[in-house]
This record gives structure tokens, sequence and C-alpha cells, in this order.
């Protein structure tokens, strides 16, 4: 059926404030269409002037009573936290955004009808590298930028009538949040995960700032410019999580099935066999004031070292370290090279000298290892080549296990019992211990742009680095007159600020230039979201413990990695701080595809075309400048002029029809491939009408035929309201299945659909008498609501004013997301002690079979007990069975016969 839609109008906000008036009737012309909450009479069709009307008097009304509900929820009710990954405010919302906005508004509406107090918080990632660079091409502050990209924003969300607890709001560029991401920093600091040290960085030349490994992608470009990464040597601030690689590994295994994104941080991660001891540098025996940590994979044999090895690339050669020259004296390219600077391992005491390697690459990331001959054939080969010492530390026994000698108080232990113990014992003492992988390195959280949070800490020429004091938090930002986005940190130009005193010794000191990266701020806004207004500290530990751990978390699979590592790095820590009782900060995790628009390109040049720059005449496409060209679905972008302005689709098709088809068009996983002419659009356009059509044939018939009367139902009439019985308790279970566990909206509303063809069948006696029909809709249209709230708030409105309802759920006070989730009847879910078996041969029906569910699986024995029935007597006895196929999915056994 060809749908007919034409463009509307989408009234702001502002036109439809008075609706939240109470209705009442009034005179309208013979040609005005009306609504029915609005003067009481119903409409018969479901026109687009209609769903206008629908949306534009329900809008409002559903976002006034989210918020009083919100208000005055019982604290007893059991708490839901659906949270959806806060977006960057660049000015406009995409259809990306759109989707996961509908899934997360979807879930908090399903969870309040079921009961639960709940938690759909919303908020700005703002800070960054977009807005600094749009200051400068514009000479705009980046502050008032991003604050008018926040009202643009906001105001959209509101038009697509999103039930977000708007009170909880958070920003991170405002003081009153980046005061306790601050001190969040100050605290790793204090425990000794904040450091700085020279490395070597990867420089974006276009964006002029350091990136981390993980924002550069294979082909070694920025992530966000798209620039050839160069790398530089500066000093930078870390995060040491490389100290909880183990926890956040082991962890894991107590998560659900995330999509495979557990896979994804596992490989990230990498496994976790070896650890980092702590060193100090001498040269002729004097400490240098350096320290150093370096890496084995076989930690138990630490008291075997023979030497520290460092590659030819690492910092001490190039940066501005105190022993640079003493390794440059010793230091011969190809081959392991040995220094007369000695390391101090500060576990064992042992000093070792440092060599060389003649190695390009260690293992992974590492740049530091560990020589213990002991354990490692090429180990051994470079200590003898060195004419290097070292004590024998193995010693096998008869059963061929190993225990360790030389040791000292770990003598004697096998190897598994000094690994536990060795390991231990040196994070007691904080000296390393942390197992870790090759593979991981710390997070490097520096950035030299403005737009972001200051590193609070002073750098003092007697004390060295100091963090800022907590009661002297925030360090705010300084307003600078304008931004160049060239060279170094732009805070160094803020002169008097940068200019400060000493907390430690009120002396003469410099305030950090650098600022955090932006993943430090949405590392841990779940847990403001929580306590958004508090002042003395991030958050009530009472409030944290009660929301936490997100119940469903939902976003991008591109976040996969970088931010769900840092955000369960710094849950961790928080817990292990005592900020919170909780460990993993999700339970469950719900990635959402991309959504793809259809894209034209020149085959020869690769050059992006607009539609109507093709010819559409031919069965190919061709351009109208002449050459072949491709049609493919990729990510939406004005680049390649295949985006959509979700205010222009709303417009058009209503914003429920837009829910529906993305919640209808593919699983959340999966990408959706925007075609409006052959995809899912007219079906959920279609549907929408025909649930409209349900009330109006129920409306019509009670209202013009007799007072109902269940007793009046033939036979026949029982019979088709058992079958609407049942199909109305396993939609309710399979919808409550999909919205609970698997999140296959596609699939729920499929099932929707398929009750619908069942009561759009309903005889007009079943539709007149039956309560089973009244309850079957009412459970259809309140399944429907969280995905199409106005559609489903005056269906409901239609249904509570039928006249002489049977059903007392057709009573009940309140619009339809006040409403209880409609529940299974018990008798649906009495397991039978027999089943009823359709019996075909050579696929005709011939009848059924009753037979005892224990075998009702059994072919063999379903068999039997058929042939001998009175049924198989007379209709298979006589003939040839060749084979019988028991259905696996339904009460149904079909027999192949000869003829």
């Amino acid at each position: 059926m060809q749908v007919s839609v034409r463009r509307l109008p989408l009234y702001p906000l502002r036109v439809v404030r008075s609706a939240l008036l109470s209705p009442s009737p009034r005179l309208l012309s013979p040609g005005t269409r009306t609504l029915f909450s609005e003067t009481g009479v119903w409409e018969k069709e479901y026109r687009p002037e209609t769903r206008r009307r629908v949306e534009e008097w329900w809008h409002p009304r559903i976002m006034a009573q989210w918020r009083k509900d919100a208000l005055e929820e019982d604290s007893k009710r059991k708490k839901f936290y659906v949270l959806s990954m806060f977006p960057y405010p660049s000015g406009r919302l995409h259809m990306g955004h759109v989707r996961v906005y509908t899934i997360s508004d979807t879930i908090g509406h399903f969870q309040r009808m079921r009961g639960h107090r709940v938690l759909n918080p919303m908020g700005w990632d703002a800070f960054g590298l977009p807005a600094e660079n749009a200051a400068i091409e514009r000479g705009l502050d980046p502050e008032e930028w991003t604050k008018c990209n926040i009202k643009s924003m906001r105001e959209q969300l509101d038009s697509l009538a999103l039930c977000f607890n708007w009170d909880r709001e958070v920003t991170t560029c405002l003081p009153d949040y980046y005061r306790w991401t601050q001190y969040l920093f100050v605290k790793l600091f204090e425990a000794g995960l904040a450091y700085q040290k020279e490395a070597v960085v990867n420089w974006d030349p276009v964006d002029q700032t350091v990136l981390a490994d993980e924002q550069v992608d294979e082909n070694g470009r920025s992530w966000r410019s798209g620039a050839l990464v160069e790398q530089k040597l500066l000093t930078q601030w870390f995060i040491k999580t490389t100290n909880y690689a183990k926890p956040l590994l082991d962890a894991l295994a107590d998560l659900p099935e995330w999509y495979g994104v557990k896979g994804m941080q596992a490989n990230w991660i990498g496994d976790c066999t070896g650890c980092y001891f702590d060193y100090k540098l001498k040269v002729n025996g004097e400490e240098t004031g350096e320290t150093l940590s370096a890496y084995s994979s076989s930690p138990e044999t630490v008291f075997g070292a023979a030497y520290l090895a460092i590659l030819p690339s690492h910092r001490l050669l190039h940066g501005s370290s105190s022993v640079r020259s003493a390794l440059e004296k010793g230091f011969e390219p190809g081959r392991d090279s040995l220094t007369e600077i000695t390391a101090c391992n500060l576990f064992t005491d042992q000093e070792i000298p440092v060599v060389i390697s003649h190695k390009e690459a260690f293992d992974g990331y590492l740049d530091t290892v560990i020589g213990i001959p002991d354990c490692s054939e090429e180990d051994l080969s470079v200590a003898r080549a060195l004419n290097l010492r070292w004590t024998t530390v193995l010693k096998s026994d008869e059963d061929d296990t190993q225990t360790l000698v030389n040791s000292d108080e770990f003598s004697g232990l096998t190897r598994q019992q000094a690994f536990d113990s060795i390991t231990q014992k040196a994070r007691e003492q904080r000296v390393g211990g942390h197992l870790t992988s090759s593979k991981l390195r710390d997070w490097l959280i520096s950035r030299q742009r403005y737009w972001g949070t200051p590193i609070p800490v002073v750098h003092c020429g007697s004390c060295g680095p100091v963090a800022v004091p907590v009661d002297e938090l925030p360090v705010t930002l300084p307003k600078l007159p304008s931004l160049m986005g060239k060279g170094m940190s732009p805070l160094e130009d803020a002169h008097d600020w940068v200019s400060c005193s000493c907390p430690r010794c009120k002396g003469p000191a410099r305030r950090e230039t650098d600022t955090m990266d932006t993943f430090v701020d949405s590392a841990w806004y779940y847990f403001r979201y929580t306590d958004p207004q508090n002042t003395v500290r991030p958050f009530e530990r009472h409030l944290a413990d009660h929301w936490l751990p997100v119940d469903l978390y939902i976003g991008g699979k591109e976040h996969a990695v970088m931010h769900l590592y840092y955000a369960r790095f710094l849950c961790h820590f928080c817990k292990d701080q005592g900020l919170v009782a909780h460990r993993e900060p999700f339970r469950k995790l719900l990635v959402q595809g991309l959504i793809k628009g259809q894209t034209f390109k020149l085959a020869d040049s690769g050059q992006y075309l607009k539609r109507e720059d093709i010819d559409f005449t031919d069965k190919e496409p061709v351009a109208r400048g002449g050459g072949r060209v491709e049609v493919t679905f990729e990510k939406m972008s004005k680049s390649k002029h295949n985006g959509l302005d979700p205010q222009d689709v709303v417009q058009q098709y209503g914003v429920d029809t837009v829910r529906l088809y993305i919640l209808y068009a593919a699983p959340p996983e999966q990408d959706i491939l925007w075609n409006v002419k052959t995809d899912a659009l007219p079906g959920v356009l279609r549907w929408q009408s025909r649930l409209w059509q349900l009330v109006t044939k129920l409306r019509a018939a009670r209202q013009s035929g007799d007072i109902p009367n269940p007793s009046l139902l033939k036979k026949k009439e029982l019979a088709e309201t058992k079958k609407i019985w049942d199909n109305k308790n396993y939609a309710v279970q399979e919808v409550t299945s999909h919205f609970t566990e698997d999140f296959l909206f596609n699939a729920a509303i499929s099932r929707l659909m398929g009750l619908t063809n069942t009561l759009s069948s309903a005889t007009a006696g079943v539709v007149q008498h039956s309560v089973e029909f009244e309850e079957a809709l009412a459970a259809l249209v309140l399944m429907t609501a969280p995905m199409a709230p106005h559609l489903a708030s005056e269906l409901w409105a239609g249904l509570c004013q039928v006249k002489n309802p049977l059903s007392l759920l057709l009573q009940q006070r309140g619009d339809v997301l006040q409403q209880s989730w409609p529940a299974v009847d018990p008798k649906y879910l009495d397991v039978p002690d027999f089943v009823e078996l359709s019996v075909m041969i050579n696929n005709k029906p011939c009848g059924s079979v009753t037979v005892p569910l224990q075998v009702s699986k059994d072919s063999d024995r379903v068999q039997q007990l058929i042939l001998e029935s009175p049924l198989g007597q007379k209709l298979l006895s006589a003939r040839s069975i060749k084979r019988a196929i028991l259905s696996p999915r339904t009460a149904l056994i079909n027999f192949l016969i000869e003829e």
C-alpha cells in the first residue's frame, strides 16, 4: 500500500505551552479536524493532520508529567539508572544522537511503567578541540560558543520529547564540574598514580596538540584532524592505569556480555603476566635523581637480574635527563652497549648495570626491561657477551618443579608461590608489583590546548611539582584575549595566572599550563549525575551507592576501548579510595550502530555528488555531467552530501514515526541504512494507522451496538477469544523480554504488529462482547507507549472513554505512561500436563491428538502415540509412512506417506 506523506510544520514549544490547561470542548466549524483529548470527538482515521495535532497536544503534557513524577517518586521504589553517553555540544543534533537518545528514552518510560524509580540524566561533554578550533576560526570566546551550542541543542532535544532528568544536568566546562575533576586528579597524584615525565609523544601538527596512542589510527593519522602524526619529546602528565590492568581484566568476567566489547577491552589490556619494578639510577655510585620502571615477565625471578635494558629510542637518550651524556658515551649503535650507569632495584636493593639494547623494539610497547638469564636464553646470551655477573635463583627438583634459591625470604617457594608473594610485597612497598601486560601503557592526559580542565599542579623550584590544595580548587581557566592555535599551550601567555605561590613553601612558583584530555572529564560524569548540586564533594557516597552501577549504558561502539576503559579505571580507583562501594560503573552495555545515508560518488575520481546531480532515468544511475556513479551507504556527513537534519525528518514524519523507525529498522548494534522508499518507514506509518483503526473499531462497536455481554459469545467466538488471550500473553512475554534482556526493539515491534493483526481480524461479536479483545488492545497500547508516547497517549484517552467497558484496565486514572506495564496472566504460565498436537499428512491438516507434555518432543514416542490413537488408526494404519517430521517450535507433526 502506498502511503501518502506530506511535509508538516514543527511547532515550537512556546506555541503549545497553553496546552497544559485542562481540555474543554469548543465549537468547531464542520470541516475542522478534531482531537479527542481536546474536544471529546474521536476522529476515525489517523491522518497526517491528526498526527500533528496529537503530537502538539501531548508533547508538553508528557514532558510536564515526567518532571512531576520525577519529583514525587517514592524513594523506596527499586532504582533503574539508564544512561546514554553525553554529547559534545556541536550546536546541531545528528541522526546518531536521535538514535541513542530514543533508545534511552524508551527504556526510561518502560522501566517507570514497571514501577522503578528511573534516572535518565543528560549533560554535555563540553571541553575539547572543536570548540577551541571554532573559536580560533571565528574569533570567538570558546566558552560563549559552547554555551550557545548547548542552548540550541537543548531546544532540539526538547523538541523530540525526550524525557531527561534535566534537574541533574552537568556541563564539564563549568567550574562547578571541573572543580571535582581536579579533585580526583589530586587524589590520583597523592596516591602516586599521576606523574610527569619526558616522553616521545604523538603530535598532531594540525590541532597542535598531543594525542594518546588510542587517538592515532592504523595509518598513523589523528583520529580527529586526519593529519599524519609526528613524534615529539615533551614533558607530559600520565595516569598510571597500568597499576589497575589486572583488576580491570579480571573484573570483566563478572560483567554480562557487552556485544563483543568485553573481548575488545581484554584485548586492549592484554595478558597480565608480568609487572614493573622501580629503580633509581646512579652514576659512579651517586644517585642522579632519575627513576625508572622496568618490566619483567617473570617477576618471581627478580633477584636473578643481570642488567636493565633500554631501547635506543628511550627518552633518557633524547631528552633533558641528567644521565643522557653518560648513556651517549657508552652507546654503540647496532649492538648491546654496556654503560657506566647502574640501576638500584628499590625492592631487592640489588644494583645492576644499564644496557642500551641493539633492538629497535621490545615486546608490545615496552622500552625498559629487566634481563634475567635464568628465564631467557636471549638474556643469558647478552649477559655472557657483556661479561656480567648474576645470581642463579631457580633450582629444578626431581619432580620437574622449580623452587627459588638465593632470593631472601622467598627462597624455598615454588615459582607460583614466589610470583604471588613477591608481587604482593612490591605492591605493599609501593615499588611496583602491579600485574600488567607488555602492550599496555599509562594514560597520557596532557594536552597543549586552552579549552580543557586545568591540571591543578604548580611547579616550585624548591619543592618540585605540588598539587593545589583541595580547598583552593577549582583552578579556573583565565580569559585570554585571543587564541592562535599554534605552538605550545596557550596558557603560557596568561602571565598573571601562571605566576603563583607554592602551596607548600610559599615561594614563587608557576602553574601547570597543560590542560587535561577530555576523556578525564567523561571518566566520572556518571557519578556526578547522582549528586550534581553538591558543593562540598564530587558526590555523596550513599547517593552514588544507591544509583550505581548504571543499569544500562548506551552509546557508540567507537567508545568501546578508550572511554569505557578510563571510566572503569576511575571507578576502580574511587572504590579503593572509599568514595564508592562498587568497583564496576556499568552493568549492561548497549552499543548502537551508525545511521548511514545513501551516498553517490563518481567511480573514477571518488568525488561525492548530491542527489540532484544524479540522473536516475536508466536502471543504473549516472552523473548528469557524465560518468558512472557508485551507490553505497556511508556514515552521514556534510562532505558526502548524505546527511539528514533530524528537525527536517521530524517535521515531515512526526516524532513518533521517527522513534518507531529508529527502533524498528535494525537491532541497536547494527547500522541503519536510511532509504525511505524501501525500508521500514512505510511499515511503521501503516502500523500507526492500524493501531488507530483498532481503537476506532472498539469505540464504534460500543457506541452503536448492544450492551456488551460475554455470555452471548458462541463457541467459535469463544475459541477466537482464547486465541486473542494467548497472543496477548505471548506478546507481553516476548516484548518484556526484548526490553529487558536483548534490547531487540525491532523484534518487539514485530511482535506488537502480530498482535495488531490478530485484533484486526476479530469478528464483530468478539469486539462487542469480549473482555479479551479489550484487554489485548489495552496491552497493545501500553506496550507501544514507551516507543510512541504521543500516539499511545491519545489512543489510551480514546480507550478509557469507551462506553460500557468490561475490563477494569480501561477504568484506570492517569495517562498511558502512568499505567503499569502489562503482566502475563498467571494461567498462561501454568505448564499443562498434555499438549494438543496438530497432525498433518503430506502437508495437509488432518486433525489433532493429545499427548503427554513430557514426551511431546520425542519424535518416536509421539509417532507411536498417534498411530495408536483413533485418528492414526483411521488415517495411517494402512499407509506406508516414509517419514514423520516433528516441529521443534510448534505442536505439530507431519507424516509423509506414499500416495
